[in-house]
Formats: structure tokens, C-alpha cells, sequence
């Protein structure tokens, strides 16, 4: 889709599908004073808390907290491994389901017992320690960070086994900062708010409060928020090597050589904020559910539960501020989605593919989000498809 400029607004939409309520939240968004050139609103924005889902908000010397959101450095990986479909021919699918939901704690506030399971997550953990040592970062909230990483999460976050258009094997899964990055923005967002009301700054909504550059409490933000985008990232790699070990485990591989199975990675956030150059300006830009898509930067968009993603390579287009959307992008709410669907509709949109049964994850079905198709058409103009997956194995949390 060729962006429309919306009237009055600093506001670009790459969207054919949008409500009315999306659109007024990326309105308000645009209204702040601060944006620069102007908002672009991804193919899968849809109504979210604060900003809009697939919204990019490029800021002259602000941040808003409650853009970047709350899954701070949530993002996607995909690792290829060296098999193709014919050599899991036979090979049963729960077993390696239940071995991958055995290594990777699943569902919200579900950590590890222990850091000392495998044997790279001490690497990791000493990686993050000094990190955080070296910008002060405060982690007094979250006492239990370390045994958070490598756990999954509930909600939209997944892992799954897919299947290439050249039938090649590729592990896949979506998750971010987990407890210590949710607490980590609720601390600024709180802060942001007090400051923005002590000042007596009038906000669209409370929601859109920012802190402003040159001020402690935004080095203090912008030192944490990306320690959380460096732990999103992590979290991911370390949930990775391990279904990377079970997978090894499960074709009748060593474990302990797991990597030397892989031959391809992709690793990217799409939450977050960065400081890059648009229009002329350095600016802090906010992806909340969208992803890097500069001229030959590598990227993936996840369809929703039972649908194909797509791992893709930027056009570095300026209009969409050089991003693209990060997934299907929802169209019903959780809530209206159980309304509406079924533990058995679920079932039949899943058929052929391995999956834990139940009703928890109904308000996951592929009919809750927009048709993937279509948000891939509209991007077409912000991004190459490289491969194209299609799930065998769905793993979620509740």
C-alpha cells in the first residue's frame, strides 16, 4: 500500500485496514510537539496502551516511556538449521513439544529454579551483571532478573518449528524483556507522568507523557531501557540455544554440537527506541511494534498463531521512517476474541500442525488477527521476503 497522509496530521498511514480508534490514538500521538518529520503507522497497527501497535514515533529530544511500552526489547528470532523436512519424516512432534516446554519456562511470571541447567547461560548473566554495573542500572525491583532469562512469557509469545519454501528447517520464536523490563518501564512511565504534571504540561492523554533530553531521569531511562533491549535480546539467544539442543537431541544429534546444526540467525527487536537520523534531524526513534527495516537490514514478521511468517530485508524506506510492521496485528481484543471463538475453532484452524490443546490460547486464533496477506501487501514497499515459513509446531504459554 502507498502511504496516505492523514489531513491535519503529522501522520503517515501504510495501513488498508484501520479503526477508527487506532487512528485516533496515532492522531494524538503525531499532535506532540516534539515529532519529527512524523508519525508513520505500520500495515498491522491496531489500538494499544499508550500508542498505538505499529506505531514509529521519531522524537526531537524526548522520549515517551509508555510508547516504547512495557515488553521492552520484545522482538522475534529465527535460527535455520541444517535439515529438511524429508529427515523429520517419522518423528514424533509432541515428543519434541514437551522437550522444548521442559527446557523453556512457559507462561507469565513462570521462571527458571536455577541458572545453572546449561552450561552458556553463566556467559550471559555475567555479560548482563557488568552491563548493568557499568550504567547503574537499579534491578532492585526484579532480585530474581537472572532466572527470568530464558523464559518465554505468556500471551502472544511463541516458539515454533517451521518449514521453509525450500522445505529447510527453521526454529523460530517471540518474546522480550520479561518481568525486569515490564518493571523497568512502569518506573518511568511513573516518572514521566509526575514530571509532565509538576510542569503542568497538557497531554492528549496521560499515556503520552515524555521525558525530555538533558534531564537525569532521561539518562536514567535511556541507560535502562536499553540494559532491557540488551536483556530482550539475550533472553531471546538464550531461549534459542536451548530449543536449538533439543531439537538436536530430538533428529538423534549431539546436544553439546548443536550449533554446529545452525546456519543462519536473525535476532531483532521490535520495541523499542534508537537514535537515528529522518528528515534531516537526529531523532530518538520508537518502534512499538514495528521493526528495522534500513536498506538491507535483515528482519521477521511472525503471522499470527496457525499462519505463515516471513523473514524479510529492509527497503529503508523514508516515508515509513525506514521500518515495517512487526506481525498480523490484532483485530479483535483478547476478550472479544473469546467471545466470538472456540476452543474447537482453534482446533480446526490448527489442523496438520502439533500444538497443546485447551482453551488458553483461544484469544490467539489466526481469526483475532489481521489476514497476514494482507499486511505483507501493504508492505511491499517497505520490505523483501527472503523465505517464507509455515509452522509445523506451535509451543505457547498461558
Amino acid at each position: 500500500m502507498v502511504s496516505q497522509k492523514v489531513d491535519g496530521c503529522k501522520l503517515l498511514n501504510f495501513a488498508s485496514e484501520l479503526d477508527d480508534s487506532t487512528l485516533q490514538q496515532a492522531k494524538e500521538t503525531a499532535s506532540m510537539p516534539f515529532v519529527h518529520p512524523h508519525v508513520a503507522l505500520m500495515p498491522d497497527a491496531h489500538f494499544g496502551k499508550g500508542s498505538s501497535v505499529g506505531t514509529v514515533i521519531p522524537t526531537i529530544d524526548a522520549v515517551i516511556p509508555a510508547a516504547v511500552g512495557v515488553d521492552i526489547g520484545c522482538g522475534m528470532i529465527a535460527a535455520r538449521m541444517d535439515f529438511t523436512t524429508d529427515e523429520l519424516a517419522g518423528r514424533d512432534l509432541a515428543a519434541l513439544r514437551r522437550s522444548i516446554e521442559s527446557a523453556i519456562p512457559m507462561s507469565k511470571g513462570s521462571y527458571n529454579t536455577s541458572t545453572e541447567h546449561f552450561s552458556f547461560t553463566a556467559k550471559r548473566i555475567a555479560l548482563l551483571e557488568k552491563l548493568a554495573g557499568d550504567a547503574e542500572v537499579d534491578l532492585t525491583h526484579s532480585p530474581n532478573w537472572r532466572l527470568q532469562l530464558g523464559s518465554l512469557g505468556g500471551g502472544n509469545h511463541f516458539i515454533e518449528l517451521c518449514l521453509d519454501e525450500q522445505e529447510r528447517v527453521w526454529l523460530f520464536l517471540h518474546s522480550g524483556s520479561r518481568g525486569v523490563g515490564n518493571k523497568i518501564a512502569q518506573r518511568h512511565i511513573k516518572v514521566a507522568q509526575k514530571l509532565c504534571k509538576q510542569w503542568w504540561i497538557k497531554l492528549p492523554n496521560p499515556d503520552l507523557a515524555y521525558l525530555a533530553q538533558g534531564t537525569p531521569e532521561f539518562g536514567r531511562y535511556l541507560r535502562e531501557l536499553k540494559w532491557a533491549q540488551r536483556f530482550a535480546l539475550e533472553n531471546r539467544a538464550e531461549m534459542m540455544d536451548r530449543f536449538r539442543r533439543a531439537f538436536a537431541h530430538w533428529m538423534g544429534c549431539d546436544p553439546d554440537r548443536a550449533d554446529e546444526l545452525e546456519v543462519d540467525r536473525v535476532n531483532a527487536h521490535h520495541n523499542y527506541t534508537a537514535k537515528e537520523n529522518h528528515g534531516g534531524r537526529d531523532v530518538w526513534v520508537t518502534r512499538k511494534g514495528a521493526i528495522d527495516a534500513h536498506e538491507g537490514v535483515r528482519g521477521l514478521i511472525p503471522g499470527s498463531m496457525g499462519t505463515r511468517s516471513y523473514v524479510v530485508r529492509g527497503k529503508g524506506s523514508p516515508s515509513a521512517l525506514c521500518s515495517a510492521p512487526h506481525g498480523a496485528g490484532r483485530r479483535y481484543s483478547r476478550n472479544k476474541a473469546r467471545e466470538l471463538f472456540t476452543a474447537d475453532d482453534l482446533a480446526q484452524r490448527m489442523q496438520g500442525i502439533e500444538y497443546r490443546h485447551g482453551d488458553a490460547w483461544v484469544d490467539e486464533i489466526p481469526d483475532a488477527y489481521k489476514p497476514i496477506d494482507a499486511v505483507m501487501a501493504d508492505a511491499a514497499e517497505l520490505v523483501t521476503v527472503e523465505h517464507q515459513l509455515r509452522q509445523i509446531l506451535n509451543v505457547k504459554g498461558e
